[in-house]
């Protein structure tokens, strides 16, 4: 990649709406895409398509031929990166029971009954009165370095974890005002359905995620009620969106919203660390996976054979990074 001679593009999209033939579909999008040199990660289902990819920009008219020769896929809303860089390196097409990895069974929510979606300027309005309620639809890791200011944020690791807590979490609240945003938008709109089904009355959510948010407010200067980074599913982790930082190195507690992949292969476990602690720990998560990192590849091959072993050696400091989330 850095030998390519062009540039590339980072975007995401997604589209709730029935695919017949999923897997046949994944099958020709990854032989027009990898002969285009796109890159990236894209999940389909029955129910639809959600794609965060890096397009090379000689390719970028090519690319929007290959979704508007397909009618499912036509005039579909694309969102581009807020901050460019090195997003993928390899392309990634599977197929999915669900595009968001919620759990719930079909007849917990309908998809033709979504919440309201608010541009950015509608957004804040919303957040502003007091009377409202604004969720937060991802993980923690994710709020942990960049949230709206006054988000409930819930304290979950994955996707199948987050609808219950927030439906407990908005018990006898049903009649309020509920407004929902997520990174893209895709995780909110199968929430909203599922709220609205459990009989929330007015449920609404940021149209574009705040990706969209993002672009929303510097273009039309508005005030950002979004603080810190948004975490994003590829190699740049975060986008910066404004310059506070509200997150904490997790080994020192300096404010730091930099996260990183334990480089012990055996933990992986996604942190905040910050520069200094970076250098002393080798970019690891404690010192025993930095002992662990140390060993020469054979013994940590051995050793990853034995899994009481590898314990034995490694101490998680951190929850762990969650592998292909939405």
């Amino acid at each position: 990649m850095a030998e390519e001679g062009f540039a590339r593009k980072t975007c995401s999209f997604y589209r709730y709406i029935n695919i017949d033939e999923p897997q046949a579909l994944r099958d020709e999008l990854y032989k027009e895409w990898f002969a285009l040199r796109i890159l990236g990660r894209v999940y389909l289902a029955a129910e639809g398509i959600n794609a965060q990819i890096s397009v090379p920009e000689p390719h970028w008219d090519q690319f929007l031929e290959t979704l508007n020769s397909r009618g499912v896929l036509a005039k579909m809303p694309l969102k581009h990166a807020v901050q460019e860089g090195q997003s993928f390196f390899k392309l990634a097409i599977r197929v999915k029971q669900e595009l968001v990895a919620y759990n719930i069974p079909f007849n917990q929510y309908d998809m033709n009954h979504v919440g309201e979606q608010l541009n950015a300027v509608e957004f804040n309005e919303a957040i502003d009165n007091p009377d409202n309620i604004v969720i937060d639809m991802r993980n923690y890791y994710e709020s942990e370095v960049g949230h709206f200011k006054t988000a409930i944020t819930p304290d979950v690791e994955t996707s199948r974890d987050l609808l219950p807590q927030v439906r407990n979490l908005l018990k006898g609240q049903e009649k309020k005002e509920v407004l929902l945003y997520c990174t893209g938008g895709i995780r909110c709109e199968k929430a909203s359905a599922y709220l609205l089904h459990h009989g929330f009355k007015n449920v609404k959510q940021l149209n574009g995620g705040i990706i969209q948010y993002a672009h929303d407010i510097r273009e039309q200067q508005l005030d950002s009620k979004f603080i810190g980074s948004n975490f994003v599913f590829d190699d740049r982790l975060e986008e910066r969106i404004t310059a506070d930082i509200i997150g904490v190195c997790h080994q020192c507690g300096t404010a730091c919203d930099s996260h990183t992949d334990c480089m012990n292969q055996a933990c992986h476990i996604l942190f905040i660390q910050c520069p200094d602690c970076k250098a002393a720990y080798n970019g690891c998560c404690s010192p025993e996976c930095q002992e662990f990192a140390a060993l020469p590849l054979e013994e940590q091959w051995l050793l990853r054979k034995d899994p009481e072993k590898v314990v034995s050696k490694t101490v998680h400091t951190a929850r762990v990074k969650p592998r292909l989330t939405q």
